[in-house]
């Protein structure tokens, strides 16, 4: 082989080299850019889902100000704040308390200080305590309402404060204050992967599905920041210091151990706070590598080929030449002889055959390079469908969904032998010779709110009649249209119970044109006629430990679907609520 020869051999390998290299280079950055994304958009989905459920049981707890603005009691405590009225009043603050899941609630005079609360009686009780330092309470006083998040001033634990003024903007005579903590919905969060956090505006974390990142900071605090803090005693003497997570640049966090996590961000509303959610990039960035390989494998094999195929064409070119001239000297050297030479000419015709037969497989095999890039493509999608359907099935392994984790893995088995036939074909090729309100399924949401009562009606024995399906689509959110039928069932329930035939029906009007009625029927003993004008507001009920707001709140969920929730008369004798829907 002469050193030309050489030289390109070598330059071959080269390029093959650093081409292989490009192409594994661009796998991995598209495999990795994709995991990113769509870690991203897990992120994004999971903290806009917390997000719903926070800004859900915000708007549940700004409701109790509002209503125990209204509430007689807490004139009477203010009036005599030493009296009977006010101890009165502490034993229906804690009741109420209990059952709405508030940390504490508790009434506060025009001078700030406590005559009645939740927690009266207890070793941290706020009865006595002057809280006028507190910004909620002269913000209240000057606006009629306010919220403001810190640590508590007793118990250092952080919420947010929710504030109503009592009386006239003239004459306030106190402000009723709600505190609101994270506890609840931070254990919920902490049932999906990755971490949420609440923080503020100087990146300190209010709340945490990790409970021991509670009042860290995500970023170091400034000293004027830090100063402003402590002089308000927004977080008592909370060190506020550095967590397992610290904020960096383009929307990522790291968290311990150094991993990079990507971070979602909603804004809370009606406050200056931001829920994030983490996602730990290192599983991601771990398959993303893995699918690189799987993308830049069938290319790489491509360009090996194409590139042996070259390889052998330039070496045989070369020993063909090599032939030709000796070939040339035999029949120089043997002029004379006739014989010999037409024998050594018939051996050269041979050698020749034998290297055009050796030059059509080569032919063969250079034409594997024109087919590569379809090869990619016919490979690419039966392992991107394999991915997805292997992910498809650890979700539903997960969730012990094991008949469509049969069903994935049939698929994924259907498109590996797609697969193999097409490798097998290239084999054979290469040998020689030859994805607000909206329209909702209403048989769907009474199932839905079936799933949630049906139980309780068994136990308790009661008979329910149920519409026939094929009821038609209604305009609505469904989780709160199953919320109103679920609170109207339950009460039903409970009006049936000391009946000996206890019977509820639910009833569907879709004659409307426009509208589709939904009526929840029961022989109970109906609605006291002093109770049914009255019936939908809040904290009236004739239950004897009913709190008497669920009704208003479900004729509010109604209303806002532009619908309606009414009295009516029932069929079967005793009480009968009906829903009004737009028809989708």
């Amino acid at each position: 082989m002469s050193g030309s020869s050489l030289k390109r051999i070598v330059f071959l390998a080269a390029t093959a080299l650093a081409i292989a290299i490009g192409i594994w280079c661009a796998a991995l950055s598209l495999s990795r850019q994709g995991a990113l994304g769509r870690l991203a958009a897990e992120a994004g989905g999971l903290a806009a889902q917390h997000s719903r459920l926070l800004d859900s049981e915000l708007a549940r707890f700004r409701l109790l100000p509002i209503v125990l603005g209204e509430y007689r009691d807490l004139g009477e405590a203010l009036a005599s704040p030493t009296a009977d009225a006010a101890r009165r009043l502490d034993e229906k603050l804690g009741f109420l308390a209990r059952e709405t899941g508030a940390y504490i609630i508790y009434l506060v005079d025009h001078k700030g200080l406590v005559i009645s609360a939740s927690n009266a009686g207890t070793e941290d009780s706020f009865v006595g305590k002057n809280f006028s330092f507190r910004p909620y309470f002269s913000e209240a006083l000057k606006d009629g309402t306010a919220e403001y998040y810190g640590a508590g001033a007793i118990s250092g634990r952080p919420g947010l404060f929710l504030a109503r003024r009592v009386g006239d903007a003239a004459a306030p005579t106190g402000v009723v204050v709600v505190k609101f903590e994270f506890d609840a919905v931070s254990r919920i969060w902490a049932n999906d992967p990755g971490v949420t956090l609440v923080v503020d505006e100087h990146q300190i974390i209010l709340a945490a599905s990790d409970p021991s990142q509670v009042l860290t900071a995500l970023a170091p605090l400034s000293p004027e920041d830090r100063a402003g803090i402590v002089a308000s005693g927004q977080y008592r003497d909370a060190a506020l210091g550095p967590g397992k997570y610290r904020a960096e640049d383009a929307g990522r966090i790291r968290g311990p151990r150094h991993q990079i996590l990507i971070a979602a961000e909603q804004p809370v509303a009606g406050t200056r706070l931001r829920l994030l959610h983490l996602l730990d990039t290192r599983t991601a960035l771990q398959e993303a590598q893995a699918e690189a390989w799987l993308l830049a494998l069938p290319a790489i094999l491509g360009l090996a080929v194409i590139a042996a195929a070259i390889w052998w064409r330039m070496t045989r070119a070369a020993r063909a030449a090599a032939d030709r001239r000796a070939l040339e000297e035999a029949v120089t050297a043997r002029t004379a002889e006739l014989r010999g030479e037409m024998a050594e000419r018939t051996r050269a015709e041979d050698r020749y055959r034998d290297a055009r037969e050796e030059l059509a497989q080569a032919n063969r095999l250079a034409s594997v390079g024109s087919i590569t890039a379809g090869l990619m493509h016919e490979i690419n999608q039966p392992v991107a469908t394999i991915r997805t359907l292997a992910e498809n099935a650890r979700h539903h392994l997960a969730a012990n969904r094991l008949d469509r984790v049969g069903a994935n893995l049939d698929a994924a088995v259907e498109v590996t032998a797609r697969i193999g036939t097409i490798t097998q074909e290239m084999r054979r090729f290469s040998r020689r010779g030859r994805h607000a309100a909206g329209a909702e399924p209403l048989d769907a949401v009474i199932a839905g709110a079936l799933l949630l009562v049906g139980n309780r009606f068994r136990k308790a024995g009661v008979r329910l009649d149920l519409p026939a399906e094929g009821q038609p689509h209604v305009l609505a959110e469904r989780v709160r249209l199953e919320q109103v039928i679920v609170n109207l069932m339950q009460n039903a329930i409970d009006a049936v119970a000391e009946i000996a035939d206890p019977h509820v029906a639910l009833l569907v009007d879709a004659d409307g044109k426009d509208v589709v009625r939904l009526t929840v029927a029961d022989n109970g003993p109906g609605i006291d006629p002093l109770l049914a004008k009255e019936i939908f507001r809040p904290f009236m009920t004739g239950k004897p430990d009913g709190l008497g707001l669920g009704l208003g709140i479900a004729q509010d969920i109604m209303n806002d679907l532009g619908g309606s929730l009414t009295i009516g008369p029932s069929p079967l004798g005793g009480a009968a609520f009906i829903m009004t829907m737009r028809r989708a």
